[in-house]
């Protein structure tokens, strides 16, 4: 039963298309925002809530390169 895909049919699947990208592009946004959010907030609470001393900065090495003879 072979039948042919009509211009409605493609016109119907190319808006389908479009609104499932849209939608999965938003709400990958909405819930990496959210997410940003939450550790945000986690990181602001350790820093002023913990009453725990901050690490010190550990001091900085220099870079040491090995020169590549080719």
């Amino acid at each position: 039963m072979g039948t042919s895909l009509t211009p409605e049919f493609w016109r119907q699947f190319a808006v389908l298309l479009v609104t499932a990208t849209v939608v999965t592009f938003v709400l990958s946004a909405a819930l990496d925002e959210l997410y940003l959010r939450r550790q945000r907030r986690r990181a602001a609470r350790r820093s002023a809530g913990t009453g725990t001393p901050k690490a010190t900065p550990l001091p900085e090495r220099p870079v040491v390169r090995t020169p590549v003879r080719h």
